[in-house]
C-alpha cells in the first residue's frame, strides 16, 4: 500500500488528520506543508465555475485542475474526486480512474455512495486503485437543499452499515459529510480506517474544508464553515494600492522598468 496512506492510517486514535481542497498549483504550495491530504474536489464546480451542482463538472475539468494542483504537492496524499456519471459501473469506473491517475499522478480517487458502489470499490481495489469513500450528504445525488443525515434510526443504521461495508471492500478512509454528531462518533469508533469529517463534529478522525471558504474568498453561509481568514479584504487592499500608484504615476518606477 502507498506509504502516505499507511502514515494516515496510523494517525487514527493518535492525532487528527488535516485535509483541505486545492484546484491549482498556487493553493497546493501554500497548504501542502500543513495538510496530510489534499483533495481536488468536484466542489470546484460551485467554487470556481458557479455551477448549481457538482453534476456539471466534467472528467476533463477535474483532470486539468488536478494536473495543476499536483505540481504544488510535495508531501501530502493527493486524492481526486471522480465526477458525476464517471463510475456508473465497475468497468466505467476502472477506465476513468486509470485515466485520472495516469494523467494527474494522484495517489487515490474518491467516490460518493454506499451500497451502490460496493462492487465498484471492490473492482478498483482488485486493480490496485486506492479509494476514499464518502457518506452522509452526497452532493452528486442531492437535488435541492442539503439536510444533515442521521436523525432517524433507520437512516443511522443504514449509514453505519454502509461505512462498515465500504471498509470491508477496501476504502482506506471515508469522508462523513453533515452527519449527526453521535452517529459520526459511532461510525468513527466502529471503523479501523479513519473518518474525515465535514460538518460532522470533532468526533471524526480528521477534518476537511474547502480552502476558499476557510480563507474567506467565498462568502458562504454554510453552517459547518468557519472562516479563519479574510483573504478577500487583503486582495481588495492590494488592488486599491495598485490603482492609487498608477493614477499618481508612482508605478512603475525605475525599479520596475527596463
Amino acid at each position: 500500500m502507498n506509504k502516505k496512506i499507511n502514515k494516515i492510517l496510523k494517525y487514527k486514535n493518535k492525532r487528527k488528520i488535516i485535509c483541505l481542497t486545492s484546484y491549482s498549483k498556487n493553493i497546493s504550495e501554500i497548504i501542502d506543508p500543513f495538510t496530510d491530504i489534499v483533495l481536488v474536489g468536484d466542489s470546484l464546480g460551485s467554487v470556481l465555475y458557479n455551477y448549481k451542482s457538482t453534476r456539471s463538472v466534467s472528467l476533463k475539468t477535474m483532470i486539468e485542475h488536478s494536473k495543476s494542483a499536483r505540481q504544488g504537492i510535495k508531501k501530502s496524499l493527493m486524492v481526486v474526486d471522480m465526477p458525476y456519471n464517471t463510475y456508473r459501473n465497475k468497468n466505467e469506473a476502472l477506465k476513468n480512474a486509470k485515466k485520472i491517475i495516469k494523467e494527474t499522478k494522484c495517489d487515490a480517487v474518491k467516490l460518493e455512495g454506499g451500497l451502490k458502489i460496493l462492487k465498484i470499490v471492490k473492482h478498483l481495489k482488485k486493480n490496485k486503485i486506492l479509494v476514499m469513500g464518502h457518506l452522509g450528504i452526497l452532493p452528486q445525488s442531492v437535488i435541492g437543499k442539503f439536510k444533515y443525515k442521521g436523525k432517524k434510526t433507520r437512516e443511522r443504521k443504514k449509514i453505519l452499515n454502509e461505512a462498515i461495508l465500504l471498509q470491508k471492500e477496501g476504502v482506506f478512509s471515508i469522508v462523513l459529510e453533515c452527519i449527526e454528531t453521535s452517529l459520526a462518533k459511532e461510525i468513527s469508533k466502529s471503523l479501523y480506517i479513519p473518518t474525515i469529517g465535514i460538518g460532522s463534529s470533532k468526533n471524526c478522525d480528521g477534518q476537511v474544508l474547502v480552502t476558499d471558504d476557510l480563507i474567506g474568498l467565498n462568502q458562504t453561509k454554510i453552517r459547518f464553515v468557519k472562516r479563519f481568514g479574510n483573504i478577500k479584504a487583503d486582495i481588495r487592499n492590494s488592488i486599491s494600492k495598485f490603482r492609487k500608484e498608477v493614477l499618481h504615476k508612482k508605478f512603475p518606477s525605475k525599479k520596475y522598468s527596463y
